[in-house]
């Protein structure tokens, strides 16, 4: 079974509660499960801390996300486990500060893994913020078991990119039209957030195209014209 497994917590050290400050009149992890919802997948789970269920769990049932929760600071670890409860064989890996995911883009990286049979699979060439990560459980595994640094374990992925040579990896040039590598969508300060306000509302006269990479991408080149 394939799944979109997403990391969200509550507290941010740059922009407090940020999962929960509104978006278009919904909170923002909302948004992004809004956004999730358009990628094809088995399942659909909120991975979170325990200090975190009681304001997610709510907004999951919405969303029909299921809710899991795990250890805080080792999210590697959190997405072992909910692997393992939930038989989980293949994960698309998203984030819960990235409310403008491009949908299309994720579908297409993650079709792609699934193809090649890869280990790890990721496009490079992204706005800050729109991509998502296709990973095997059975590499998430065999990194749980030797990954060491707190960096390793608060990421997730980095000891399969430290590894090249044990790991079938795909991290391709995305395609020109999803490509941004200046653009910044992913909301992580008061800043961010700002901007995040004025394109959601830029998109959202766009119906079912505000998930579509290149339409974000040209709404947001749009706003820093006017």
């Amino acid at each position: 079974m394939s799944a979109i497994i997403l990391q969200a917590r509550i507290d941010s050290s740059r922009l407090p509660g940020k999962s929960l400050l509104p978006l278009g009149g919904k909170p923002l992890i909302f948004r992004v499960m809004e956004a999730l919802n358009r990628v094809p997948a088995e399942m659909r789970v909120l991975a979170c801390p325990e200090d975190a269920a009681a304001d997610f769990a709510p907004l999951a049932a919405e969303a029909k996300f299921t809710l899991f929760t795990g250890p805080k600071d080792d999210v590697l670890g959190r997405y072992c486990l909910a692997l393992r409860h939930f038989g989980i064989r293949y994960a698309i890996r998203a984030t819960g500060d990235n409310p403008f995911v491009f949908a299309d883009a994720a579908a297409a990286i993650n079709a792609k893994a699934l193809d090649l049979g890869a280990d790890y699979a990721g496009y490079s060439g992204l706005p800050l913020g729109a991509g998502v990560e296709s990973v095997s459980a059975d590499a998430l595994f065999l990194a749980e078991a030797v990954a060491a640094s707190p960096y390793e374990r608060e990421h997730v992925c980095p000891y399969l990119y430290a590894h090249p040579e044990s790991f079938r990896l795909h991290r391709p040039l995305a395609p020109p039209r999803w490509q941004g590598p200046d653009i910044r969508l992913t909301v992580d300060t008061a800043e961010d957030y700002e901007r995040a306000q004025s394109l959601f509302t830029a998109l959202d006269r766009l119906g079912e195209e505000r998930y579509h990479g290149a339409a974000i991408i040209a709404a947001y080149r749009k706003l820093g014209d006017i």
